[in-house]
């Protein structure tokens, strides 16, 4: 059975599964050696096995055909196939972690739009200390968003490997540093007012004194500058959000890998063995939590 239909989750791993099965069969027909009749007759010996194996008796697992410790010994390689088992186990883990995570991001990503709208606010009549507020208040909602997601996108993070949350991270802080907001007044974007991201730690920085000499330079594209970042970092914001768009999709495939494990849950036990039981930790246990208290 196949995983039509479903993005990077489900492709890999369907793909880690036929790849798995083409290695094994290599390996019964004499490494893919044609007119092999050793290995053809290891094959035929294989499947018939296989076939006896699965009408026989059921071991301590519960599942027909497999042994007391989980492994399907009417394989060529029972441990391979355990392990592969291990694997799907941990996927099925890792995919409903990333669903909940990204379910998660889904929503903070309103509450980064309600912050750039909040910008929106800052006219001719603003302040200079209500305007340096405004952007002050920006930051920390921007810092507080990229804290709570950052350790989930570095190397080995639970959305590490989804293009979703990866892109979501990349169009704020671009939108940030887009040196076009206020350019028809003399301005190179909200790094000219003292609006920049770190490149190290990803955090937006306010610098105040640039701020204050901006003010003092260019009042008018100041207030120019913010007021057209707040609509454009608020238009990033709802369109990795929008219908159909990046999140949703990665949402739905995710869901679909999801749902063909617990489909198919029982036949790749019966193909592959019981494998692992997966045991998350730390974010990870959280998001599975999480998961389950979507599905309550």
């Amino acid at each position: 059975m196949s995983i039509d239909g479903t993005s990077d989750a489900g492709r890999d791993l369907a793909l880690r599964i036929a790849t798995f099965k083409a290695q094994t069969l290599a390996e019964l027909t004499g490494g893919g050696k044609t007119g092999s009749s050793e290995g053809f007759g290891a094959l035929l010996a294989s499947l018939k096995g296989g076939a006896a194996a699965v009408e026989s008796a059921a071991g301590s697992s519960g599942v027909q055909g497999l042994s007391p410790t989980g492994r399907n010994e009417a394989l060529f390689d029972p441990e391979s196939a355990y392990r592969m088992m291990s694997e799907i186990n941990y996927r099925n883990v890792l995919y409903k972690g990333q669903f909940a995570e990204l379910s998660q991001m889904q929503t903070s990503l309103e509450t980064m739009a309600a912050a750039g709208t909040a910008l929106g606010s800052v006219d001719a009549g603003s302040s200079d200390e209500a305007i340096r507020q405004k952007l002050a208040q920006f930051v920390s909602d921007y810092n507080a968003w990229r804290t709570g997601f950052d350790e989930d996108m570095q190397q080995g993070g639970i959305l590490a490997d989804t293009q979703a949350a990866q892109v979501a991270g990349y169009e704020l802080e671009q939108s940030v540093e887009n040196p076009f907001n206020g350019a028809d007044l003399g301005l190179r974007g909200m790094p000219d007012l003292g609006l920049s991201i770190d490149p190290v730690t990803k955090q937006a920085v306010l610098d105040e004194a640039a701020l204050s000499r901006a003010l003092q330079q260019n009042r008018e594209g100041v207030v120019a500058t913010v007021q057209q970042f707040s609509g454009n970092f608020v238009k990033s914001a709802e369109l990795l959000t929008s219908s159909n768009n990046f999140f949703d999709r990665q949402l739905d495939n995710l869901s679909r890998a999801i749902t063909y494990i617990a489909d198919n849950q029982s036949s790749l036990q019966q193909e592959f063995g019981l494998g692992d039981t997966y045991q998350p930790k730390g974010k990870l246990a959280a998001a599975l939590a999480a998961y389950e208290r979507m599905l309550a």
